[in-house]
């Protein structure tokens, strides 16, 4: 069955009947290479809709016409570009409430989190707005008679690969700042989010004003990308998703010479100091393991508290897990909706399940229903078993103990992983001094990990990728741009050959 009447769903943005079964190349929905796929609502087994797949003979075509579009685009005056973005920004406000159902029904969010996707949407593209009108250069010294100048300027052609969580976020912050600094853009979202994550896009920019070709939407399994990797029209690709699989991706692009930004998995430690307020640091910690389901990259993985507020941590954090509610964000109030498929559920439990066989003890949840994970916790758990060491993607939290700082360091450390990282105290500066001995491209002190604004830098150290590729106008500028030389002599010069 094909779901179409939902009312949160309007004619005016985003009508089934138009995308269904169809990818979006050079303005039009046409039919792609790799035939469809149902979307379908995680929470429910119904189907959204049907969306079309795209195949490698598509992305060479959306390649072309975009390389094509992006020549004019990037001679447009400035403003131009800016009024794009900005109106992009107030389209997404406008059809908040409308693509916000699709978010809960396609990707399982919860309301809260679909909101708080828009707004972060939303602010991508107002921060793209000001890329345009940024200074793109500078004045270097020369010890020749000449003005010598280095100018940053578009890549041409950029691949957006975004990961299936939380597909608005982890799509525009690539494809707002490369469109505003000149580029044009392929995007290819997870097979599972096509409407949330790609669909929504297209529609965005086409009602802001975007030239046909300059977002082209090819949704598709690792052929497609892998094929967007390796066309040579393809000079950048920003990538957000597992670390094995943006692995792959690194060597690929490494392959043709093409720059990759990787924005990876993570397992982010959260430190709770002896100091700590046990209550608050609680709170902080059911945010930041079971938004989402823990289906967040920033998510806590890894819960490191000292052993003499451990145990009251422990039975807190546990009590609180025992009393959420879980279960289907579109009918009703829940704190965690489904997991998004049952592979990812079946790794979850696996994993779980692994932990306790290796002496974690499992204080709550542990179980589910369906797609509904509870949330759960695993006390004292070996740190070689893989619910602490590897990167779940569910519901779960880890707690292990600590004795001093020199221990809180080394358990933090210890990990492939270096995307975010949390320490509650109330002595900030101890903890600060703390972060500054853990290699993580986040930190964030009486906070949990999970936080995002669009104009900071966003990135992570090793396992976690490639650094800060996101966020902010400098990164965006590095990532997006390639820096020219330019010399300009009054007279031609005379060399004595």
């Amino acid at each position: 069955m094909i779901v179409t009447d939902a009312t949160t769903m309007t004619a005016a943005l985003m009508q089934a009947d138009v995308f269904a079964e169809r990818i979006h190349i050079d303005g039009e929905w046409v039919p792609g290479e790799g035939g469809v796929v149902a979307s379908v609502a995680p929470a429910t087994g119904e189907t959204i809709a049907m969306v079309g797949l795209a195949g490698p003979g598509d992305v060479a075509r959306a390649a072309e016409g975009a390389a094509r579009a992006q020549r004019e685009w990037a001679s447009l005056p400035h403003p131009a570009r800016a009024a794009v973005l900005r109106r992009a920004g107030q389209l997404w406000e406008q059809h908040a409430e409308e693509i916000m159902g699709w978010n809960v029904r396609e990707v399982g969010a919860i309301p809260p989190l679909a909101g708080f996707a828009l707004h972060v949407t939303a602010a991508e593209c107002y921060e793209a707005s000001s890329l345009p009108s940024a200074p793109l250069g500078s004045i270097l010294s020369s010890e020749e008679p000449r003005m010598s100048l280095a100018k940053q300027v578009p890549v041409g052609v950029v691949g957006v690969i975004s990961p299936f969580n939380v597909p608005l976020i982890l799509g525009i912050r690539a494809v707002a700042p490369a469109l505003a600094l000149g580029n044009a853009v392929l995007l290819k979202p997870d097979p599972r989010t096509v409407i949330t994550g790609g669909v929504s896009m297209v529609r965005i920019f086409e009602e802001a004003g975007l030239p046909a070709g300059l977002l082209q939407l090819v949704p598709g399994g690792a052929d497609v990308g892998e094929a967007m990797v390796a066309d040579p029209r393809v000079r950048v690709i920003a990538f957000t998703g597992s670390t094995r699989a943006g692995r792959a991706v690194g060597e690929l692009a490494g392959r043709h010479l093409t720059r990759a930004h990787l924005e990876l998995g993570g397992n982010s430690a959260y430190i709770v100091r002896q100091d700590a307020d046990v209550d608050q640091a609680v709170n902080l910690a059911v945010w930041g393991s079971f938004l989402h389901q823990g289906q967040i990259c920033m998510t806590v993985g890894r819960h490191i508290v000292h052993e003499s507020v451990f145990n009251e941590y422990v039975a807190k954090l546990a009590a609180k897990a025992d009393s959420m509610v879980v279960g289907d964000p579109a009918a009703e109030q829940v704190h965690l909706g489904p997991l998004i498929d049952e592979v990812q559920r079946d790794r979850v439990h696996s994993l779980v399940q692994d932990a306790v066989a290796q002496g974690a003890q499992l204080r709550a949840g542990g179980t589910y229903d369906g797609l509904f994970y509870r949330p759960t916790v695993l006390v004292n758990t070996p740190t070689d078993a893989g619910a602490y060491c590897q990167e779940v993607f569910g519901p779960v939290a880890s707690v292990v103990s600590y004795a001093d700082d020199e221990e809180a360091v080394a358990l933090a450390s210890a990990s492939e992983y270096g995307l975010s990282l949390g320490i509650v105290s109330r002595d900030a500066m101890a903890a600060l001094a703390l972060a500054e001995r853990i290699p993580t491209g986040i930190v964030h002190i009486n906070d949990q990990t999970v936080n995002d604004e669009a104009n900071t830098p966003f990135g992570g150290v090793g396992a976690s990728g490639t650094g800060a590729r996101h966020g902010g106008a400098q990164a965006n500028i590095d990532a997006f741009t390639e820096t020219r030389w330019i010399t300009l002599r009054r007279e031609p010069g005379a060399y004595p050959l």
